[in-house]
């Protein structure tokens, strides 16, 4: 019989959480005088009422730590329950959202994809806003834990590569999150005021530079405005760019740093590649700029640089309406969002170590064929890879175009155009924010879309959001029977 009582503590637990940041946005509303603070303290009463009786009926289960079972149980749970919650403000507030949208833009918050339904951005109150900000900003932190701790334990598509790299947490899973989530907590708060600070200096006023400064480092994509970050194009992209590219690697390099330990940030392959991939990616964009469309060479690449690293992290900031530049850069965006950032960050999508994983086995496959004699392994960052971990990649690739096609086909049956429906797909499953095509493009957003269209999208969003095997798992009869 599975015990559910660790699973319930920990969920209970973060629900009150979430309700005790409600404050915020609350004290925020309180000053301005718009009249929302009813909403958030409502919300905040009920989340910390039903968490806390959650997890005080539970703890009584809490010292055996966590199974395997229960380890993908509440993995899953977390991002099924916490947007139930979340979506409470969106309701209640200003905004009125419908259940299915005010879910469906928690379920984007949490996850930091960044899609949204709400249009009036501009015109919204400020303490609304700032819960947008704050859904994205605790969804990253969220996510750097489970993809340090939870996914390399659960062997998911080949993060066990980083189990003994990062913390060892077998059978002490609660504990070592704890621990774990300690120092990304600082490292991230830190470096979230460092980016606010920035902004800030360079033009935005004390309030957005808050709120695009979590949605920047969650590489989330909320913003206060209609326009996305086109709103303060200038410097302020090149900052971004810089703190996307920091959010996009991984985390415990930077909590390698604090304790003195350099070599392993400098000498990291998955980071070495994915500078590398940008690199060619924003010259062949701002290339193309410069030589098709009338641009100035700086326009061109700070452009480029932003909007190529907002998509490939994940983020989904959008400076510009970049369907304009024509059918050869629209397919580069639509690619560039399935190569995502490194494990172990907050970025998303498929993961550059996983495309080099790849790439090392069809290597070892060809050196094999011209040498059938040889002996021939396929190595990361100097060590052999193992055929498991080898396995869990190729099934990772496998499942996430199935599950692609599935996505895409399910919205199209809902009456959606081929453009928006793959591009819809592949921004849901990889987590990436705006799609291509005049309706959830860049200048568009999510709310024509019907309701089933949504609640496929925001299941998407979750699937994709936890690698798709640790939603897959608890979908199995076995999972339950054994």
């Amino acid at each position: 019989m599975l015990d559910l009582r660790p699973v319930g503590y920990v969920i209970g637990l973060l629900v009150a959480i979430l309700g005790g940041t409600m404050v915020f946005p609350l004290l925020l509303d309180l000053y301005d005088g718009k009249g929302e603070w009813p909403v958030f303290l409502e919300s905040a009463l009920f989340c910390l009422l039903v968490g806390g009786i959650l997890a005080l009926t539970c703890a009584n289960g809490v010292g055996r730590g966590l199974s395997i079972r229960q380890t993908f149980l509440l993995t899953t749970s977390v991002w099924v329950v916490l947007p139930l919650f979340g979506a409470l403000p969106l309701m209640l507030g200003a905004t009125e959202l419908s259940f299915t949208d005010a879910f469906f833009e928690a379920m984007s918050g949490l996850t930091t994809t960044g899609s949204t339904v709400i249009s009036g951005l501009d015109d919204l109150p400020r303490g609304l806003l700032l819960w947008r900000g704050i859904l994205q900003w605790l969804g990253g932190i969220g996510i750097i834990v489970v993809a340090m701790v939870f996914l390399p334990e659960l062997r998911v598509g080949g993060m066990q590569i980083f189990k003994s790299e990062a913390f060892d947490t077998m059978g002490k899973i609660l504990p070592r999150a704890q621990e774990i989530a300690k120092q990304i907590s600082v490292i991230y708060l830190v470096l979230t005021m460092v980016c606010a600070l920035v902004y800030t200096v360079l033009g935005m006023g004390p309030f957005d530079a808050l709120v695009h400064a979590m949605t920047t480092m969650s590489t989330g994509g909320f913003s206060n405005y209609d326009a996305s970050f086109g709103t303060f194009s200038g410097p302020a992209e090149y900052a971004a760019s810089l703190f996307m590219i920091a959010s996009a690697l991984p985390y415990v390099r930077y909590v390698q740093l604090v304790n003195g330990q350099m070599t392993p940030l400098l000498h990291d392959s998955q980071i070495r590649a994915f500078l590398w991939t940008i690199f060619v990616l924003v010259g062949v964009t701002a290339g193309v700029l410069i030589t098709v469309f009338p641009h100035h060479p700086e326009q061109a690449v700070r452009e480029a640089l932003f909007n190529i690293v907002s998509i490939m992290s994940g983020t989904g900031f959008a400076s510009v309406d970049y369907m304009g530049w024509g059918p050869f850069l629209i397919m580069i965006f639509f690619f560039v969002g399935l190569i995502g950032g490194c494990a172990g960050s907050t970025a998303c999508s498929v993961k550059i170590f996983r495309y080099q994983l790849l790439f090392a086995s069809i290597r070892v496959q060809v050196q094999r064929i011209r040498s059938p004699n040889g002996v021939f392994v396929p190595r990361y960052q100097g060590r052999p890879v193992t055929p498991d971990v080898l396995s869990s990649v190729i099934s990772f690739f496998m499942f996430f175009v199935i599950t692609l096609g599935i996505v895409a086909w399910a919205l199209a049956l809902t009456g959606l155009d081929f453009i928006t429906a793959i591009s819809g797909a592949a921004t849901a499953v990889a987590n990436i924010g705006p799609g291509l095509g005049d309706i959830i493009g860049p200048a568009g957003n999510f709310a024509p879309l019907n309701d089933t269209a949504k609640w496929i999208l925001a299941i998407a969003m979750l699937i994709g959001r936890l690698e798709l095997m640790a939603v897959y798992a608890i979908l199995t009869v076995r999972f339950w029977r054994s």
